[in-house]
């Protein structure tokens, strides 16, 4: 943490380390004046330099007990409380914020609530009314994550399915799960490539904010799987899903062809690993070797089944994609 900070923050060892022992004081204050100024509290904040903890106050008899406790009070209008309440109408309506509204908060130093916004002010203020301070702002939020295979995704906002492998760009799946252009959450994506049935594969783009991993889920712990590989017959191999986690099995035949309700799928990989729905795109690992992602099967993973699986490098050569390292 203190090289971090001495990095980031820009600062020397020695005025990081009187940083954070001012900071964890201010802590202490806070959490105890919380507890005794109740409703007249309005929230705390410290100074630049972290040596001064800032603290509001709705009256002069709540200013006197911050100032005992050694904190700097600041006569405001609202209390925290108040601010919350303002903020939690605004989360109400949440659904029907304009797009070119990015995000509000409670702005404790100002004592407002700050509504963000892109652009067109008006939008904003016809969408909040009157009780926030707007700020406009060029963030455009997305969520950052790390792409991992076996990790659970959703497509379209409905139906789940499960990583496959992080590519650079984004990850690969099964086809069945998305078609192209259908969004994905978790990390937000889109299917750039799909193809079900014949094959049984896709891969979802994603945003520069997430990160591929070159990790398998274990559920729990995590595996390298960095590479992609073709392993014989009979080889032991593990898969990982979101619905139920991570089991393994052996190779029983390569060049396997499958017969659906939607149609045939050939060239498939075919294993005595059980899984169930969800699993779907899942990963199958040799080792630290991707194999394959899992399109269907017979059974579960309380009887046993046979699941099959599109192999890797099929879909990586076809979308001309790469696993990272």
């Amino acid at each position: 943490m203190l090289q971090a900070l001495t990095r980031d923050l820009n600062l020397d060892a020695a005025t990081v380390q009187i940083r954070l022992a001012n900071e964890a004081n201010a802590i202490s204050t806070d959490s105890k004046l919380r507890g005794t100024l109740g409703d007249r509290f309005a929230g705390s904040w410290l100074s630049g330099d972290g040596s001064v903890l800032n603290v509001g106050v709705t009256d002069s008899a709540a200013a006197a007990l911050a100032k005992a406790a050694g904190a700097a009070p600041r006569l405001v209008g609202r209390s925290l409380t108040q601010l919350k309440a303002i903020a939690a109408d605004l989360d109400a309506k949440a659904t029907t914020a304009p797009k070119n509204v990015p995000g509000w908060y409670v702005d404790v130093r100002t004592n407002s609530v700050v509504v963000l916004y892109r652009g067109d002010i008006e939008a904003a203020k016809a969408w909040a009314g009157g009780a926030p301070r707007f700020e406009p702002s060029a963030e455009q939020p997305t969520t950052l994550m790390n792409i991992i295979g076996g990790n659970a995704y959703f497509i379209n906002n409905t139906f789940r399915c499960s990583v496959g492998f992080s590519v650079l760009g984004g990850f690969i799946t099964a086809g069945h799960c998305g078609s192209i252009g259908s969004t994905t959450t978790q990390p937000n994506g889109v299917f750039a490539g799909s193809s079900f049935p014949g094959n049984d594969y896709a891969w979802v783009q994603t945003g520069p904010g997430d990160t591929p991993r070159p990790w398998v889920n274990t559920y729990p712990g995590f595996q390298l799987a960095g590479r992609a590989i073709e392993a014989p017959v009979g080889t032991s191999v593990c898969r990982s899903g979101s619905t139920t986690g991570w089991h393994c099995g052996t190779i029983q035949a390569r060049e396997a062809t499958v017969v659906y309700s939607q149609g045939t799928v050939t060239g498939m990989i075919r294993t005595n690993v059980c899984a169930e729905p969800g699993d779907s795109g899942g990963s199958l690992v040799a080792g630290n070797g991707a194999q394959g992602v899992t399109s269907g099967g017979s059974g579960n993973c309380t009887v046993g089944g046979t699941t099959y699986f599109q192999p890797v490098n099929e879909i990586l050569d076809t979308y001309g994609l790469w696993m990272p390292k």
